[in-house]
C-alpha cells in the first residue's frame, strides 16, 4: 500500500473518530434532555456501537478496501481525542440550542393548531348548545301555550271518565315512567 492511501486512510479515520465523538455527545445531551427510561439506554447504547462499527468499517472500506493497520486505530483515537478537546462543548451547546428551537417550533405548531382547530370547534359547540337551548325553550313555550289552550277542553273530557280513572290501578313501571316525566316537566317548566 502506498503512502498516499495511508494518509488518506488516516484522514478518514480522524474524521470518523470526530464523527463518533459528535454523535456520542449528541446522544448524551439528548438522553439527559428527554430522560429516556433506564431500560432503553442499554438498547440505544448497543444501537450506537453497532452503527459506529458499521460506519467505521464503511469508511475504512471506502478509503483502503478494508485493510486494518495500526494507524487506523491511531486515527480513530486521535479523532475522538481532538474532538473532545476542541469541539465537544460547542457540539453540546449546539444540540441544546437545537432542542430548544425544536421545542419552540413544536409549541408554536401546537398553539397554531389549537387556535385553528380547537377554538373554532369549541365555539361551534357552544353556539350549538345555545341554539339547542333556545329551540328547547321555544318548544317548551309552545307546548305550554297549547296546553293552556286545550286545558279547558281536557277538563270537560275528564268529567265523564273520572269514575273510570278512580278504579284504574296503575302498573308500577308506568308509575315510575310517569314520575320521571313529571320530574322532567317540573325541571323545564
Amino acid at each position: 500500500m502506498n503512502p498516499e492511501i495511508q494518509w488518506i486512510t488516516l484522514g478518514w479515520m480522524l474524521f470518523s473518530g470526530a464523527a463518533l465523538g459528535m454523535v456520542y455527545d449528541s446522544y448524551r445531551v439528548l438522553s439527559l434532555s428527554f430522560r429516556f427510561p433506564r431500560w432503553s439506554i442499554h438498547t440505544i447504547d448497543l444501537v450506537y456501537w453497532i452503527a459506529a462499527a458499521v460506519f467505521v468499517f464503511n469508511m475504512l472500506y471506502a478509503s483502503n478496501h478494508g485493510e486494518l493497520r495500526f494507524y487506523v486505530f491511531l486515527g480513530l483515537f486521535l479523532g475522538v481525542w481532538v474532538y473532545f478537546l476542541v469541539l465537544s462543548v460547542l457540539t453540546q451547546k449546539f444540540v441544546v440550542m437545537l432542542i430548544g428551537i425544536i421545542k419552540k417550533f413544536c409549541y408554536i405548531l401546537y398553539r397554531a393548531l389549537y387556535v385553528i382547530l380547537v377554538i373554532p370547534i369549541k365555539g361551534i359547540l357552544r353556539l350549538l348548545r345555545i341554539l339547542f337551548g333556545f329551540f328547547m325553550a321555544l318548544l317548551l313555550f309552545l307546548i305550554r301555550m297549547v296546553y293552556y289552550i286545550i286545558r279547558p277542553f281536557l277538563k270537560l273530557l275528564y268529567l265523564p271518565i273520572r269514575p273510570l280513572i278512580s278504579k284504574w290501578q296503575t302498573p308500577s313501571w308506568m308509575a315510575r315512567m310517569f314520575n320521571r316525566v313529571k320530574e322532567w316537566w317540573n325541571y323545564w317548566f
